[in-house]
């Protein structure tokens, strides 16, 4: 996949995708509590220098977010056979960000992830991989809605992936479901540590994987083990579980270090993972410290 298909540019930054949730008063918020949360994420990305940006994912947790949303599911309890949402669940924030900039990228939080962030509670469903394919058929709407909407690109996070809990081959098929239901570039995020499960992941049919390589630096290791085929590599070089903000030479070193494994032309850069956790100054100041760090990289090469 040319990675001028939807960014054309070396080292291109981008975001896992969840940003601090800032909340406003004011008459607005009495109609949307959070709409400006999804404004001032989309505001801070831009403003420090991120390539394809995301809505900021401020309206729930991964799972509450989407589980919320689906018929088949009350609380973290499925009740009942899954069906696709009434209306778009993240569209309308997805919209809004790609009026402000032309690079957004859509997310869902991936079947398997999903589906172990649930309890089942009907005899619809015998396991979580049953549970997962129907979830998977259920986010394909979401999907292609995203790609309606503009998006440039689609993620799926699957941060389950890494711990050895979900079946490898239903992640496949589910994840593969969603991705072939579109025709934007897929990426599929997975933290951790991804040495158990590295050869399985790298045959799910995505354009891009993204993993965390700041926290995980065995990672690199692995991955400069690995053919990647064509595929392109999100490269996880900030540590999302830290308000300390790395500083552009320490991330600078991150990124060159994966510019000897790794050809720069896949690589997209990122933080390890989401930023909601974080406080607003240190998710924005490590974003800017990281695209400087990468606009560093870029003009040596």
């Amino acid at each position: 996949m040319s990675k001028a298909y939807f960014i054309n540019k070396v080292l291109a930054t981008t975001v896992v995708g969840s940003y601090p949730v800032v909340k406003a008063g004011g008459f607005k918020s009495l109609f949307d509590p959070l709409g400006s949360a999804v404004e001032t994420a989309v505001t801070d990305m831009i403003g420090a220098g991120i390539d394809i940006i995301s809505d900021g994912q401020v309206r729930g947790d991964m799972i509450g977010a989407f589980a919320g949303k689906l018929p088949g599911i009350k609380g973290q309890e499925v009740v009942g056979k899954i069906q696709p949402a009434a209306s778009a669940i993240t569209v309308t924030d997805t919209k809004y960000a790609i009026s402000k900039f032309p690079k957004v990228k859509g997310i869902v939080t991936g079947p398997s992830t999903l589906a172990h962030g649930l309890h089942i509670s009907t005899p619809m469903y015998r396991n979580k991989e049953e549970l997962a394919l129907d979830l998977a058929a259920a986010l394909v709407v979401e999907a292609r809605s995203l790609e309606a909407a503009g998006a440039a690109v689609l993620q799926i996070d699957e941060p389950i992936l890494s711990t050895g809990v979900a079946d490898l081959a239903t992640g496949k098929q589910a994840v593969e479901m969603i991705a072939s239901s579109v025709r934007i570039p897929v990426c599929m995020h997975v933290c951790g540590n991804i040495a158990n499960v590295i050869d399985e992941i790298l045959k799910y049919n995505v354009g891009v994987f993204d993993f965390e390589f700041s926290k995980n630096q065995a990672n690199l290791d692995i991955l400069s083990r690995r053919d990647l085929t064509g595929k392109m590599l999100g490269y996880g070089c900030v540590d999302s579980t830290t308000d300390t903000v790395e500083t552009v030479p320490e991330i600078r070193k991150r990124i060159e270090k994966a510019v000897e494994y790794f050809d720069p032309k896949i690589l997209l850069i990122d933080p390890d993972c989401g930023m909601r956790m974080r406080t607003r100054e240190a998710a924005y100041w490590k974003l800017k410290n990281m695209c400087e760090a990468a606009k560093e990289v870029r003009l040596a090469l």
